[in-house]
């Protein structure tokens, strides 16, 4: 019995399926892409990340399978439309390039053709002599305007094909930018902003502070009612986050629970502030099963805060409003700790 593609294909989206139920995982269509994956063998680096949970029928965490996105097919994909992107620039380029090539061309028969009646009028020519040349030069000049019109034309539809592929391009760049979850920056991003950020203030002084967020007993509360209210959970927290943040801040999910926001131009006690703020914002939601419409309970957030210093490196900066969230999280939860409260603490300790 001959076996098609398509029967192949088939097997594949059952296997694939049927592995997603042993492991506990949501069957949404960015995780079918993994197990279909995982099933066909076509990758080995995630056919290795999931082997040993999928062997055992384990749950499968919902990061992992994020990060396995994130990391492979998310690259591969910007890779490969990066490498449609530039073939598609390059065929441009060498469009324009032809086009210029055949207008120079044309332009040095035009300049010759006017070279030599230029020539030709300086004897002695008849009235019909005259009129023959004079039809001679427009209709050269009529076929010239012909081609630079026809050159004008191709250069603008060159010109309309470049700015759809830039425009493609910039959708890439911000694809592997963005927390597939969330919608908000990820580490990526939030990387290359905070460094960005760190410059800025040391060429202007403009102050910058860090808030890092964690919600308050997200594994109790993702084992309790599965990963798909845990990913419910993260998107809400991101949301609350974007909405209390000005344009030239950024929000990213750091990893995992853990969430980051870089606010520029925002010194720390207003920064101490925005972090009550989006506290009381998460505290004030209501979190609801979509499948029944049960209220599962509310979400609590810890935050630290830290203004950057001069001389400060992005990691220094990450590690001081670490060590804020660090004293939150082990002094009740649902609260904000500015590095200010850290200092007042140690003079109290030495004392």
């Amino acid at each position: 019995m001959c076996v098609t593609s398509q029967d192949r294909e088939q097997a594949l989206a059952k296997t694939a399926i049927a592995l997603m139920g042993d492991c506990n995982v949501t069957p949404t269509p960015e995780n079918f892409e993994l197990f279909y994956i995982y099933a066909s063998g076509e990758n080995a680096t995630i056919s290795n990340a999931l082997a040993e949970m999928v062997g055992k029928h384990r749950p499968i965490p919902t990061q992992l399978l994020s990060d396995l996105r994130a990391r492979h097919l998310v690259r591969e994909r910007a890779a490969k439309a990066m490498e449609d992107v530039g073939s598609g620039i390059s065929d441009a380029l060498d469009v324009v390039l032809d086009k210029l090539e055949a207008a120079g061309k044309h332009a040095g028969d035009y300049g010759r053709a006017l070279s030599a009646a230029t020539g030709e009028l300086g004897g002695d020519q008849s009235p019909a002599g005259v009129r023959k040349l004079v039809d001679g030069l427009l209709g050269a000049t009529r076929a010239m305007e012909t081609r630079t019109k026809n050159l004008e034309n191709e250069l603008q539809r060159s010109s309309q094909q470049v700015n759809e592929l830039k425009t493609q391009l910039e959708d890439v760049r911000k694809e592997t930018r963005v927390d597939a979850l969330t919608g908000i920056a990820n580490r990526k991003a939030f990387d290359a902003e905070l460094q960005a950020a760190v410059d800025d203030f040391h060429d202007t002084g403009a102050p910058v502070s860090l808030l890092m967020c964690d919600i308050d007993f997200f594994k109790t509360f993702n084992d309790t009612w599965g990963h798909q209210t845990g990913d419910q959970v993260l998107r809400l927290v991101a949301n609350c986050l974007s909405e209390n943040v000005k344009g030239r801040d950024t929000a990213a999910r750091y990893g995992g629970e853990e969430f980051t926001v870089i606010l520029r131009q925002t010194a720390l006690a207003d920064a101490l502030n925005l972090a009550n703020q989006i506290r009381s914002t998460v505290e004030g939601k209501k979190l609801v099963k979509k499948s029944t419409g049960d209220i599962l309970g509310r979400i609590t957030i810890s935050i630290g805060v830290a203004e950057l210093n001069h001389g400060d490196a992005p990691d220094l900066l990450v590690r001081r409003a670490d060590t804020c969230l660090y004293r939150a999280k082990h002094t009740g939860r649902n609260r904000v700790v500015g590095e200010n409260e850290l200092a007042v603490q140690e003079e109290i300790d030495a004392a």
